[in-house]
């Protein structure tokens, strides 16, 4: 089968940034400082200013990995952007943004959404394209995150979401290329939560009007808090062991060969517990607690931080963890490094 690997990648991360103690602050006595940072594992986030919209933190990202992979952006045939619906303006195309802002101009676009699991996914559908489609050898996978700025800190069952924080990724796939082999990759998908969390006002159900137009700013919530609590403590971590083996099964690899664990950032206690279910030391990943969580960038962010680091070298199989909201699972096998 043809081959595909990761050319180049490049992050983008906004200057602003909220601590610990602003996050307890926020919410107003429901969480205090070292509760924020030994439970829910967030001493500093990210956050965003004006400047920082979703489409743009996408594009920026992009020209960084343009940058780190050495091409033209005429390059480029396909663009897939995993950008959140919480840009600039609603229903514009983020995709079709950042191929006029990088200079894409031989390129198509589309906009793919599956919450914070969508880099992940993106990531299969990419290589899935590529090996079909004889015309493809260059791909974008790309996009901005700040769905942040909906958090309630006041709302007792949002403490999930208090690391929500803001940022751009990207990574340029090619067909054919003998290094940072993208492998196998599994995804599930719970539809029986599509409807436990989001954003409540605002869309075609609840409209925004005059009287609810605040309160609509900071409703991200969980709609159905006992459904989805309940669900996700019965199968989440199955979910993830099982995306994980199955993607090593397809990978002809076993779960010793992980060298790097690239996973999006959870509780502290959930983080520390999938390394131990996996058989990892805590070197063998990199805990996002100077981020928070930027959504589906943040694998992108964790692999660009562990090849700062040098965690991740030529030979190390990573293995990218994500889940998303709705509610999806997902995993890719990379093996880094120039093929043997």
């Amino acid at each position: 089968m043809e081959t595909v690997g990761i050319l180049g990648l490049g992050v983008y991360l906004p200057e602003g940034r909220m601590s610990a103690k602003e996050i307890a602050d926020a919410t107003q006595g429901i969480w205090s400082e070292p509760a924020i940072v030994e439970k829910l594992g967030i001493v500093e986030k990210t956050i965003p200013y004006e400047k920082d919209g979703t489409q743009e933190m996408g594009a920026l990202a992009s020209l960084k990995a343009i940058e780190n992979a050495g091409i033209d952006p005429k390059d480029i045939d396909v663009i897939l952007c995993f950008g959140e619906e919480w840009k600039e303006y609603p229903l514009t195309t983020s995709a079709l943004y950042i191929q006029d802002r990088i200079g894409a101009v031989n390129a198509w676009g589309i906009d793919v959404q599956n919450r914070c699991c969508t880099s992940v996914t993106a990531l299969k559908m990419a290589k899935d394209m590529l090996i079909a489609d004889e015309e493809i050898d260059t791909i974008l996978v790309c996009g901005g995150y700040r769905n942040g700025d909906f958090i309630d800190y006041t709302d007792r069952n949002m403490s999930m979401m208090y690391n929500l924080s803001a940022g751009g990724g990207a990574l340029i796939l090619r067909k054919g290329l003998k290094k940072n082999l993208l492998l196998g990759s599994h995804i599930i998908s719970d539809g029986s939560l599509a409807r436990t969390a989001g954003v409540e006002i605002g869309g075609i159900a609840n409209p925004m009007n005059k009287d609810n137009v605040e309160e609509g700013k900071k409703s991200l919530r969980l709609l159905d808090a006992e459904k989805m609590k309940n669900r996700l403590n019965a199968v989440s971590q199955n979910n993830w062991l099982t995306c994980i083996d199955e993607a090593l099964r397809k990978s002809k690899m076993k779960r010793s060969d992980i060298g790097y664990l690239d996973i999006l950032h959870i509780k502290r206690s959930a983080h520390n517990g999938m390394l131990k279910d996996l058989g990892l030391s805590e070197d063998k990943s990199i805990y996002l607690e100077n981020y928070g969580h930027m959504g589906q960038v943040d694998q992108i962010l964790s692999l660009c931080l562990a090849l700062e680091s040098g965690q991740v070298k030529d030979g190390t199989v990573v293995c990218m963890l994500a889940a998303g909201i709705g509610y999806v699972w997902a995993s890719n096998i990379v093996q880094w490094g120039d093929v043997q």
